[in-house]
């Protein structure tokens, strides 16, 4: 299941730049405004790309960074044009989302999160911090 989500994720991506890059009627709308659209668009993604590589605090700016870029490059297409606003709203969504899950993974003790990873996956999960601990936790002092 984990190769899956990761394969999506990828998947995802590929699909955002077909249709930030394309065609003007190629962009899905939902009818609440472009700066709703951005922003739960790059919250939603970012999420699941979370689920695949459990690192917010890595995901979040990487996929800010790729949507700004994104928005940059529709300067170079015929119909679109590049917005500042845009980028910001994406980045805002992708951020929340980010910052969600770093805090769903700090609440919950590390093997709490993994076992909750594992039954949704169907598989193994590695750590979200490299020594096993919970960094985020307060060490009771």
């Amino acid at each position: 299941m984990r190769a899956f989500l990761k394969f999506s994720s990828v998947a995802i991506l590929i699909l955002l730049v077909v249709m930030t890059l394309g065609p003007e009627n190629w962009q899905p709308r939902t009818g609440l405004g472009w700066e709703f659209d951005h922003f739960a668009g790059y919250f939603v993604i970012t999420t699941f790309i979370c689920l695949a590589w459990p690192r917010p605090i890595v995901v979040g700016p990487a996929i800010m960074a790729f949507g700004s870029l994104l928005e940059g490059l529709q300067a170079f297409t015929p119909d679109r044009s590049s917005n500042l606003m845009a980028a910001i709203y994406g980045a805002a969504g992708a951020l929340a989302a980010a910052l969600i899950a770093e805090l769903f993974i700090r609440a919950m003790p590390t093997k709490r999160v993994e076992r909750f990873l594992e039954k949704r996956l169907r598989g193994p999960v590695r750590s979200a911090y490299p020594d096993g601990k919970n960094q985020g936790r307060a060490s009771g002092h």
